[in-house]
């Protein structure tokens, strides 16, 4: 484990116009933070093309055109677009976090993805339960992406947004033992208390697994929110809500968060502070009660076809008999 790691946390807008402008932001943002001497870089939840915004807003009914624009700007894994990403890490080496979109033929999904610092895809994960008005617009993840996974950074495990409010799915990384915890979430959402809450949810869980927590929201610009709606009444739900931060393992911010406008967060991650922690409070370790409660955690990836080829339980010379003549055999 290296000794002290620097990491990012960038809140930027997205282009809502285009893929191809969000990953020219992102590809930006990288080269930034890189040449600050950054070694991870996080960006906010499904950062491309860009959060969903309209469902918060817009009754179901007026939802399909921007829902349908979704689909088309939306990435497929893998793709120009990651393999765009996964080359800036390799060349700058930087571990990089990316929330996106992801098309998989009929469904969209809000993933996480992780590109270690020679480009290779460590870890594509989705969320599992898509939150109120996202369930329109997202499909469920399932718990084979719930996995901790080695980085040049440390060990990193990452969630989406309310994921954090599901003590399971947490549990499930920091029995992994999770050494920075990757997290982001939309951002101009809901309002202020919604980064009141972020502060708290990213907080408590850096104290409770002993972490390091990189967190990412995003923003909107005047400009861009009254393009998702006219009414200034739910323009008030599209602003606000930011809260992208460093916390240390004891629950301290690394450098004052921030809150609003756009700007790439840098923070030093001294690694020794999570022995510190662990020595006096270690959850999966000498702090928990197995033998009195434990976590099942079911890794298998959710399949809607399974097939089976029933040839393979007969000889080669009962396959060419019907079955139930080779069944009597």
């Amino acid at each position: 484990m290296p000794k002290t790691v620097r990491a990012a946390a960038v809140q930027i807008a997205p282009d809502l116009t285009s893929r191809a402008g969000t990953v020219e932001r992102v590809l930006n943002a990288i080269a930034e933070a890189a040449d600050k001497g950054a070694e991870l870089i996080v960006f906010p939840e499904t950062f491309v093309p860009w959060y969903p915004y309209f469902s918060f807003v817009l009754p179901p009914m007026q939802q399909g055109p921007e829902h349908l624009r979704l689909y088309e700007e939306a990435v497929t894994v893998p793709s120009a677009e990651t393999r765009a990403v996964a080359d800036a890490a390799r060349k700058r080496s930087v571990v990089i976090v990316l929330g996106v979109n992801e098309r998989d033929h009929g469904s969209l999904y809000n993933t996480q993805l992780i590109f270690d610092a020679d480009g290779s895809l460590k870890l594509k994960r989705r969320k599992i339960t898509p939150t109120y008005h996202e369930r329109m617009v997202w499909g469920q993840g399932d718990g084979a992406g719930l996995k901790v996974v080695e980085t040049a950074v440390g060990r990193m495990g990452a969630l989406a947004c309310w994921e954090h409010y599901n003590p399971l799915a947490r549990y499930a990384l920091m029995a992994q033992h999770e050494e920075i915890h990757a997290s982001h979430f939309p951002g101009s959402l809901v309002g202020p208390i919604f980064g009141e809450q972020i502060e708290v949810t990213m907080r408590h869980h850096a104290l409770e697994s002993g972490c390091f927590v990189v967190n990412a929201t995003g923003w909107l610009g005047e400009d861009q929110i009254a393009s998702i709606h006219p009414d200034p009444a739910l323009q008030k739900g599209l602003r606000d809500g930011c809260m992208t931060c460093i916390i240390t393992p004891e629950g301290r911010h690394v450098a004052p968060p921030l809150t609003s406008g756009e700007g790439i967060l840098i923070g030093d991650l001294d690694m020794r502070l999570i022995t510190k922690r662990k020595r006096m409070m270690d959850s999966v370790g000498h702090y928990a009660r197995p033998e009195l409660l434990h976590l099942v955690h079911d890794t298998r990836p959710a399949r809607v076809l399974e097939q089976i080829d029933l040839s393979k339980d007969f000889s080669e010379a009962e396959q060419g008999k019907p079955f139930e003549e080779a069944q009597d055999a």
